[in-house]
């Protein structure tokens, strides 16, 4: 009885300081591989390439492999963390040269009352909030987990629009977002420059969202200081969700100032479907939009990127506008695995160039592929 007695006692003991929290480590990871791919346009010549992926890089999601854990420390509360690392199959190569983990590197509590709070190098918050609209790939619903949209194709470049001064992921940055009981989404981030200027390069973001029985919606506001420049974005959107079909619809509008060229403004819309009947195959059909006026050209003659394009003040101003086409069949292997054919059709008009056309107007993209997780 007495040993029973000592045991007891040391179990409580170790209760009381806080034996009882329990953590995990998971490592996990996704690898997609495009082949073949067709590209037409694709040199000065207008001639085209077949080979693995766009330039290299797969079509809907980076490869990438990471380790994420969480520690219950009691009082519905974790301490939780992601390193998350994106690599190429095609040549084994890191996506980005000298850092490793590229796409996640962050630490947080998350708290069944107050929130997730995240901070490091993540997701921005308009791209977690726009993804449910994005394209149709990614979740209908908004939570606190990251999202995304499709990785290298003619159709992602919109996700820009909900960028910051280091692109579409944070340095330094700061994020908090919850999903209470009666379906309201809300999320704030900042984004430090780390400078002696207090606000060069730092960004704030805000959104707020509505997740319903059928149908999902989300806006954000975000205001981006680059190189002393405002940059500023508006989006809304949102999806539904009847039967098979899923529904997508977003508009955004963007201001960015380019010193004393003035500022230049762009309209953006998208639509797109998701058709999943009871099987292994499912149909994606989307169309986009992407409206510039007074923009400045990069010093190689395109239009750059919204929020963190570099242009050149002695290229004038242009308008002009992009229109693509896309689409895509899985069929799925089981839960982790699938393989997809998939496609889009670009043009430009006016104003509007890219570099990956050479000058040419249209470019067509068009890929099979394979997709597993771990």
């Amino acid at each position: 009885m007495k040993r029973t007695h000592l045991s007891l006692a040391a179990a409580g003991a170790l209760l009381a300081t806080g034996a009882h929290a329990q953590s995990s480590v998971q490592l996990y990871g996704l690898i997609d591989l495009s082949v073949p791919s067709y590209q037409s346009h694709a040199d000065a010549k207008g001639n085209h390439v077949v080979g693995m992926g766009v330039g290299g890089e797969p079509w809907f999601s980076g490869s990438r492999w990471g380790l994420k854990g969480a520690e219950d420390i009691g009082g519905g509360t974790k301490v939780i963390f992601r390193l998350e690392s994106e690599y190429r199959v095609s040549d084994g190569q890191m996506e980005d040269n000298g850092q490793i983990f590229d796409r996640d590197a962050w630490v947080g509590i998350e708290d069944q009352t107050y929130g997730k709070i995240t901070a490091g190098f993540q997701n921005t918050i308009a791209r977690d909030a726009s993804a449910i609209y994005g394209d149709p790939y990614g979740s209908a619903k908004l939570t606190t987990e990251e999202g995304g949209w499709t990785n290298t194709n003619n159709f992602k470049q919109m996700i820009f629009y909900a960028a910051s001064a280091t692109g579409t992921r944070y340095d330094n940055s700061v994020a908090w977002k919850k999903v209470f009981s009666n379906g309201i989404f809300a999320a704030a981030g900042y984004a430090f420059g780390n400078s002696t200027s207090f606000g060069n390069n730092a960004n704030y973001q805000v959104a707020l969202g509505y997740n319903g029985p059928s149908w999902t919606a989300s806006t954000f506001y975000n205001h981006v200081n680059r190189d002393g420049n405002t940059n500023q974005a508006f989006s809304v959107g949102g999806n539904y969700r009847f039967g098979i079909l899923r529904a997508n619809a977003g508009y955004f509008r963007y201001w960015g100032n380019q010193g004393s060229l003035g500022q230049r403004q762009d309209n953006a819309w998208t639509v797109s479907l998701k058709l999943a009947p009871k099987g292994a195959l499912d149909y994606e059909l989307g169309y986009q939009q992407m409206r510039t006026h007074n923009a400045a050209y990069t010093i190689d003659g395109d239009i750059p990127n919204a929020n963190i394009g570099v242009y050149d003040p002695a290229s004038g101003l242009h308008d002009g506008f992009k229109e693509t086409l896309y689409g895509s069949i899985f069929y799925h292997l089981s839960k982790r695995t699938e393989l997809y054919l998939a496609g889009d059709y670009m043009r430009l008009h006016g104003g509007y160039t890219v570099s990956t056309t050479y000058g040419a107007s249209n470019q067509l993209e068009l890929t099979t592929g394979i997709r597993t997780r771990f």
